[in-house]
């Protein structure tokens, strides 16, 4: 579902005299239906970057991407709006919403996109949003002014909301209590079971340990010294 083919990525620093800052090379990945793969390494290794790429927010400098049939590196960006739409989901660790939008308007917004009838939509977000446990009271608010913790229970519903066939994950535990954060591995297995596949990164070992079908250290992935 998930294919990188010897992906390259460097960096162009404008504002330094276009110095150029390689920093992967030759990365390769297949990731199945159904499995959890959890990239590792150190800080600065390389996991977020991989994973933009895979979402398309960085470009690639070579190698393949596909999700699905479609390549993100050399896909037009209406093709990756719409793998995004219908394909790909992504859980950031940090929730970016228009203000003053409802937060069961900004759990439904992946399903009344697809065309999902209203009464439908909302009905699924509000499942999620009860199920992570934020509370009724707060639907009909914008989730800007919520703590941290319960942004990212929005956030994950969100994620959620849609049955994406593929999932990039940045810490989808982070900042949640015992409860939630078993909630949300539920959420991880059930999408496996459904055969999504699945990338990403977990500072909780145990959760990675739960979830996690293998590990991709991206410190292999490190451009190589010149002889």
């Amino acid at each position: 579902m998930i294919v990188l083919d010897r992906v390259c990525k460097s960096f162009t620093l404008h504002n330094q005299g276009g110095t150029v800052i390689p920093v992967m090379q030759d990365a390769s990945l297949v990731v199945a239906a159904g499995e959890c793969v959890a990239l590792t390494g150190v800080s600065g290794a390389g996991k977020s970057t991989l994973m933009r790429l895979i979402y398309g927010n960085y470009l690639a400098a070579s190698g393949r991407i596909m999700v699905g049939d479609v390549d993100v590196a050399r896909a037009a960006p209406r093709d990756i709006l719409k793998l995004r739409r219908e394909t790909l989901g992504y859980v950031s660790q940090f929730l970016r919403v228009v203000p003053r939008v409802p937060t069961r308007a900004v759990v439904a917004e992946p399903l009344l996109t697809l065309g999902v009838p209203e009464d439908e939509a909302f009905a699924r977000a509000e499942r999620l949003l009860a199920r992570l446990n934020i509370p009724e009271r707060l639907w009909s608010l914008s989730p800007t002014t919520f703590s941290g913790g319960e942004q990212q229970r929005v956030n994950i519903a969100r994620g959620f909301a849609h049955d994406y066939p593929a999932l990039l994950l940045d810490e989808p535990t982070a900042s949640l209590d015992a409860t939630n954060r078993d909630t949300v591995l539920n959420l991880i297995e059930a999408a496996k079971a459904r055969g999504a596949a699945i990338v990403g990164i977990f500072h909780d070992t145990a959760a990675r340990d739960r979830v996690c079908d293998r590990q991709v250290d991206v410190s292999a992935f490190a451009p190589r010294a010149a002889a």
